[in-house]
């Protein structure tokens, strides 16, 4: 046998195996206090924005100052975060699911030297190189998609409606003057790589025109059985079509069922989906993944069509701003703002933030409740708890 001949012994399969090729395991890159409290963790608190305190149950205490990063970011920016890391973190840091970074500390005299350095850095244009915030009641970094800068299908960009909105948003990153945390995040289509369907607020890029079926190229580049079975709602059928007295092989699509995801795209390239004129962005509220309070959520559809309007996409900026903000003064403490939003009811909530309730608004999904009684673990039972 070709395996045994090649020195395979199968009495010892582990002998002379290689196995450490992939990343280190995560263990050795902790820092020493975090290594030696690891699960042992007494409290934490927040010091001030951006700052927090774990005290461990044997006494050591941990200082983490987080950042907001960005999730492009150029060599020469990533070498002075490790830079930083080296002069006083000992060489550890760590990055956040939401692009943040986060510098760890012992001592508050390393805290103040660690803040002081962070809070000089700026760029030429006078702005903070390494912002502090994102802890608390507050808006934190906003997680996204790649865009227009690599995703195939985007219908809108991801970097730029992120930077417009953050730089909106930049007060309620730096305090902690909310009512609850707002999460914010951003996909850039259809697939939703960007957990907008579970965030506070959602950032959506959607398609509103079918693709464009590239007859003269599409049975050269695509295999039509993919490109049919890919469409979800079964809007693509096989074809043929005549081009220059020529029959070839294509496919016809059914524009009343098309839902307009990219799906056909991503298995045909002769089926572009995107245009200037139809693509835009759909914004939805009140999702969060949290159990506390009330169960899990998913967001909502507030504001059916906002126009890509680059490089600063001020409709969308404005809109999002002046939901924070009622949000910000009618909410109740702890209340995230798909929980006050349902308190006051739905309607009211459209009424306050001055957004136009249209059919596109209107919630059909239905599903988990055909299935289900709960999707949460607030439902318990007691029999084993003692009256």
């Amino acid at each position: 046998m070709a395996f045994i001949s090649s020195g395979y012994n199968p009495d010892k399969p582990m002998e002379g195996r290689i196995t450490d090729i992939g990343p280190r395991h995560f263990e050795e890159f902790y820092p020493p206090v975090i290594k030696k409290n690891k699960g042992q963790w007494d409290y934490h608190e927040i010091v001030k924005p951006g700052v927090l305190k774990h005290v461990g149950l044997s006494g050591d205490v941990v200082y983490t100052v987080r950042v907001g990063g960005a999730r492009l970011m150029s060599v020469s920016h990533i070498r002075e975060i490790c830079a930083i890391a080296d002069k006083h973190c000992g060489g550890h840091l760590r990055f956040t699911t939401r692009n943040n970074i986060e510098f760890m500390v012992e001592t508050e005299a390393a805290l103040d030297a660690l803040v002081a350095d962070l809070e000089s850095r700026k760029f030429a244009g006078g702005s903070n190189k390494f912002p502090i915030g994102g802890t608390g009641a507050c808006v934190s970094n906003i997680v996204h998609t790649q865009g227009y800068a690599h995703c195939h299908t985007p219908a809108t960009d991801a970097s730029g409606p992120v930077k417009a909105v953050m730089d909106d948003m930049f007060e309620y990153f730096q305090s902690m003057t909310l009512p609850a945390m707002v999460r914010i995040s951003l996909a850039c289509c259809l697939n939703m790589c960007g957990a907008v369907h579970c965030s506070d607020i959602g950032i959506v890029g959607i398609h509103r025109k079918p693709p464009i079926v590239e007859h003269d190229r599409l049975d050269n580049i695509c295999e039509i059985p993919l490109a049919v079975s890919a469409c979800p709602t079964g809007a693509i059928k096989p074809s043929k079509v005549e081009i220059d007295g020529k029959k070839v092989n294509s496919v016809a699509v059914n524009a009343s069922r098309c839902m307009y995801c990219g799906n056909c795209y991503t298995m045909c390239p002769a089926m572009p989906l995107a245009s200037g004129e139809g693509d835009g962005i759909v914004l939805m509220v009140g999702g969060k993944v949290s159990n506390r309070i009330s169960m899990p959520k998913f967001s909502k559809v507030v504001v059916a069509y906002i126009p890509n309007e680059p490089p600063r996409w001020p409709t969308l900026t404005k809109m999002i701003k002046h939901i924070v903000e009622v949000y910000a003064a009618n909410a109740k403490k702890y209340e995230r703002l798909g929980e006050w939003a349902e308190r006051i009811g739905w309607e009211k909530f459209f009424e306050l933030c001055d957004l136009e309730f249209t059919h596109h608004c209107i919630d059909d999904f239905r599903d988990p409740a055909y299935y289900t009684w709960r999707q949460s673990t607030q439902f318990k039972f007691t029999k084993h708890i003692e009256a």
